[in-house]
């Protein structure tokens, strides 16, 4: 049941998409997980696959109660925050509500902007295009490289170095590239 009187109560973020799946990549794949992209990104990856999430004014601010009540429809307790780039926005009152709904959270962020909101489980996925803050790193618990093409094993080398040892690393290959 949600209190009406939490000041994030009525606080909105702009949603481009939410779903209940399983989650793909990284160190929880498998994971039932409900995901929350938030829309706005100023990293511009030439490969990105949800492009239409760059632009927030595009798409609708949802008040965080609903957001949670959404989440609360479905079995699993792991809300996965992502984007765009969802730090883009401050996500303090977002991470307050879900925790006191009883979900562990979970972010999805390229590293550009500084840590907003309590976290369970931060996965930083660098990019070229615009570099990681280097106070980001060390709360990296999982550090995704995404793979397009040779250099960027060097890319994900420069960054596997700047992180804790008990940060697990991972590459992603990039699937759209032409062989």
């Amino acid at each position: 049941m949600i209190n009406y009187t939490e000041k994030w109560c009525n606080t909105t973020l702009p949603v481009m998409e939410s779903f209940y799946t399983l989650q793909g990549e990284g160190y929880h794949t498998g994971k039932a997980a409900y995901f929350i992209r938030l829309a706005g990104c100023n990293v511009g990856c030439v490969w990105c696959d949800v492009k239409e999430s760059w632009d927030a004014a595009k798409h609708s601010s949802v008040a965080i109660h609903t957001i949670v009540q959404q989440a609360s429809a479905f079995p699993s307790k792991i809300a996965v925050v992502t984007g765009g780039e969802p730090l883009m926005h401050n996500c303090t009152f977002l991470t307050q509500a879900l925790k006191n709904a009883n979900f562990l959270t979970h972010i999805e962020t390229s590293g550009t902007y500084s840590i907003s909101g309590t976290w369970d489980w931060i996965c930083i996925s660098p990019k070229k295009f615009k570099a990681p803050l280097s106070s980001m790193l060390p709360l990296a618990n999982e550090l995704k490289v995404i793979v397009f093409n040779k250099t960027d094993i060097e890319w994900a080398e420069k960054y596997a170095a700047q992180v804790t040892k008990n940060c697990h690393l991972f590459l992603q290959p990039e699937w759209d590239k032409a062989s």
